[in-house]
């Protein structure tokens, strides 16, 4: 039996190892990828559980794609199983961008041509997921408007208390103004983590979110820091990976931890690899403190993924049957669209387009990937070669 759980824990890893080598593309594909070699290939649960298992996540501040990826990982393999699995296909993309980090700093390669084109890659990319994410979230008129409003705010007031601010106030309005619209066809989900396991781990998020702030300012110490910050930011950011942007940039560039060229294009290198686009914080945390803050980022911003899941899965399945917190959850999507609109124009548009050949590879990028959907790593590879052939005039 020990070894049928050992075999078992090893193919978790095997298989998310193996996706986390080869799933390219942001979070929709990852979806993607997950089914194919989970559901279709595997047959470690059926098309139903897994629709079941998606929808739980999207209810989840978080990575989604990550979150799905530790929920399968839990059901085949218990808790140790989803780590395996979350470890799986993180991995891959957090060695990359601890090595970019460490390049990036040892040759000084801040004035470099593909430094340029990885920001300009980056307003293609945050503009392609803004309006992919402004259709779903903001279909109609007053969350348009809470959108707009929540830029605005955020852009005159750019502070990280003022963007949680937002957010709570998106799910008041939500709560006010959506709840007639919830869906009443939910479907059940079960799964095997106590009520009581869930509790725990809601209780240590709630600790760690209270404590950690207070630490930080009593001990001065910089993983300490880093730790708090991206704990944070695990725990608070919905919409997934490119959300993640403006909140961690107001955590890190205004307070003088990184430049903003730094910040723009580690996010660049970011949308060349696979696996989760959360992993960003592993360059990061390495440009802030070297190799152990690489890890100490990436540790801190999935943790919350891994308590929330853990927390939320023994009770959400009620959770989800109430008109009032779908509502919450429509008015909290709204303005996180405003808040990657405000993230679009400042830092990502003002750090990146300095002349019109900028603009011009911009456009055309945006154009690969919204028309003729090339994946977001050919995109990258095409703006660097595209960013050295419109300055080639400039070196000859």
């Amino acid at each position: 039996m020990a070894e049928d759980k050992k075999s078992r824990l090893l193919e978790i890893l095997a298989t998310s190892t193996k996706l986390g080598l080869t799933s390219f593309g942001g979070p929709v594909a990852h979806l993607a990828y997950f089914k194919d070699e989970y559901v279709d290939r595997r047959k470690w649960l059926d098309d139903r559980t897994y629709a079941e298992i998606i929808a739980l996540c999207q209810f989840l501040p978080g990575p989604a794609s990550s979150q799905v990826g530790i929920s399968i990982g839990m059901l085949r393999g218990g808790l140790l199983g989803g780590l395996l699995s979350w470890l799986g296909f993180t991995l891959p993309s957090v060695l990359v961008l601890i090595l970019f980090a460490l390049l990036y700093q040892t040759f000084n390669l801040e004035g470099a041509q593909f430094i340029q084109s990885l920001k300009v890659v980056a307003v293609a990319v945050v503009l392609h997921a803004l309006i992919g994410m402004g259709r779903k979230l903001t279909p109609d008129r007053p969350r348009i408007t809470m959108a707009i409003i929540a830029a605005a705010v955020m852009l005159l007031y750019p502070s990280a208390w003022v963007q949680i601010i937002i957010i709570i106030a998106g799910g008041t309005v939500g709560y006010l103004m959506f709840r007639q619209r919830a869906e009443s066809n939910i479907t059940a989900f079960r799964i095997g983590i106590s009520k009581k396991t869930g509790i725990g781990a809601l209780s240590i998020l709630a600790i760690l979110l209270i404590l950690l702030p207070m630490m930080n300012r009593m001990v001065d110490h910089a993983l300490l820091n880093i730790f708090d910050i991206f704990f944070r930011v695990g725990a608070l950011v919905f919409g997934g990976g490119h959300v993640v942007l403006p909140m961690i940039e107001r955590e890190v560039v205004p307070t003088g931890l990184m430049e903003a060229n730094e910040f723009l294009a580690g996010y660049g290198m970011a949308q060349a690899v696979p696996g989760p686009l959360f992993t960003f914080a592993s360059y990061l945390g390495t440009v802030m403190s070297g190799i152990p803050g690489g890890i100490v980022a990436t540790m801190a911003i999935f943790l919350p993924s891994f308590l929330l899941v853990i927390g939320a899965l023994p009770f959400l399945d009620a959770l989800r049957k109430y008109d009032a917190f779908q509502g919450i959850l429509m008015g909290v999507n709204a303005v996180v669209v405003g808040i990657l609109l405000a993230a679009f124009y400042d830092p990502v548009f003002t750090s990146s387009i300095f002349e019109p050949v900028d603009f011009v590879l911009a456009l055309v990028l945006f154009f690969l990937l919204s028309v003729w959907k090339i994946p977001a790593w050919m995109v990258v590879i095409i703006g660097i070669a595209g960013g050295y052939i419109l300055h080639l005039p400039s070196f000859l």
